[in-house]
């Protein structure tokens, strides 16, 4: 019986070995997605370098689900640039042209007032109440290329919370059940 103890015991360790290689390798490719995305910010000068159009507003340059890549300089920012900017009290980040640019000749700051290409109006009901101009740190970035319809993947996981459940299950499953 000591034997095919022995035995037993040995399959129960590689098994063990198993599920802790895979943990690492889990580890491993999360931690190397963070490094990467730190890496594009760093790089881009954007607190989020790449971005998903979520509405027509911008239509027809650009659709809902393509991904946009963003990068900011100190370059000013001009009439007609596409910026991605953040508005106080909202967490998502919005995708509009700038329709006019004023420079304050007392301080020497800019201020901006976008609009989608697809809306009537200008932006400033999107805006903080009582705000008519957006300042630079509103900014996230400018976009420089996009990616059409691939952001799709992530507005059915984020409109349809079962799929991405559904995903994450059969990716653990793989991992789970993977031998090598």
């Amino acid at each position: 019986m000591g034997w095919i103890g022995d035995q037993i015991d040995s399959i129960k360790s590689i098994q063990f070995r198993q599920v802790i290689t895979q943990a690492v390798t889990l580890g491993m490719i999360v931690t190397s997605a963070l490094i990467i995305w730190k890496g594009l910010m760093c790089i881009t000068g954007s607190e989020s370098p790449v971005v998903v159009v979520l509405s027509g507003s911008m239509e027809p340059g650009f659709k809902r689900g393509d991904i946009l890549f963003l990068r900011m300089t100190e370059d000013p920012i001009r009439t007609g640039e596409i910026v991605v900017f953040n508005i106080d009290g909202r967490e998502i980040p919005i995708v509009h042209r700038v329709i006019k640019v004023h420079e304050r000749q007392d301080t020497g700051e800019v201020d901006i007032l976008t609009k989608g290409d697809n809306n009537f109006g200008d932006d400033r009901a999107l805006y903080a109440h009582g705000q008519l101009w957006l300042q630079r740190q509103h900014i996230m970035g400018r976009a420089v290329g996009f990616l059409p319809y691939v952001g799709w993947v992530t507005i059915i996981m984020t409109e349809k919370p079962i799929i991405k459940y559904i995903l994450i299950g059969a990716l653990g499953l793989l991992v789970i059940t993977s031998k090598d």
